[in-house]
């Protein structure tokens, strides 16, 4: 919810916790999040003074965190809101492809601008594909970014920069080693395909400007880390303590 922050007008934002509401839990760009909702619940029931809004923006920081990464500043107080009425529309969060590396890195520009950052915080919040992987019954991607899915670091820089990335053009669906024509979407993958990179990780080393900061911290993880702990932070509040 964080991501559909506007600074033009202050809609949007983690304050109100409309993600658990249509029309933002049936967006494309959410699909596969109701799995960490529902995983939140219990926490939910045993502290049930806790808004919604602060469970979710509160875990994605502990995540972080658990996973070796910074200590990332936040404040509890955000409020639920019954319904998404106040949801804005569809298209404020990132896709992963426009087409080509230009329309791309645009796309991701006009996001992030539209949400206060400019192209260093972007590239860093990038960073954070570091952790998890990506599922074709959700996003239609498949793979990790790391090798070490549950570890915060500085890897996805450094493995833009060091490895040979090529468009995917088979794989293994049946998880019995043959490996068939790939019907998803436009990704790329390693020399061994254990990992992969989106359109969008690909055009942060095909700007000239965003390929500045990937290889600022692909050369230095502690500069990355103290970077993250302040736009992590925020991106969890936006649309809160503006508000």
């Amino acid at each position: 919810a964080s991501g559909t922050y506007s600074v033009m007008d202050g809609s949007g934002g983690s304050n109100g916790g409309r993600i658990r509401h249509a029309p933002e839990k049936g967006w494309d760009a959410n699909a596969g999040l109701n799995v960490a909702m529902d995983a939140l619940e219990p926490v939910k029931a045993q502290h049930s003074n806790l808004s919604y809004a602060d469970l979710y923006t509160f875990a994605g920081k502990v995540a972080v965190e658990y996973a070796g990464g910074p200590l990332i500043p936040f404040r509890f107080g955000r409020l639920d809101d019954e319904d998404g009425e106040k949801s804005p529309q569809d298209g404020r969060l990132p896709d992963a492809d426009k087409g080509t590396d230009n329309k791309t890195a645009k796309h991701m520009r006009d996001i992030f601008q539209r949400l206060g950052f400019n192209d260093r915080e972007m590239v860093c919040l990038m960073g954070a594909h570091t952790l998890g992987r990506c599922h074709i019954d959700r996003s239609g991607y498949w793979g990790p970014w790391n090798k070490a899915e549950n570890k915060f670091n500085n890897a996805l820089f450094k493995f833009l920069l060091d490895m040979q990335w090529t468009i995917k053009k088979k794989h293994d669906y049946d998880g019995n080693g043959k490996k068939t024509k790939w019907k998803g979407p436009k990704q790329y993958e390693n020399p061994s395909g254990e990992l992969m990179m989106l359109p969008s990780c690909m055009a942060t080393i095909r700007d000239t400007k965003m390929k500045e900061y990937v290889e600022l911290y692909a050369k230095d993880e502690k500069l990355f880390f103290d970077d993250f702990a302040l736009v992590f932070g925020k991106l969890l509040a936006l649309g809160f303590e503006q508000g």
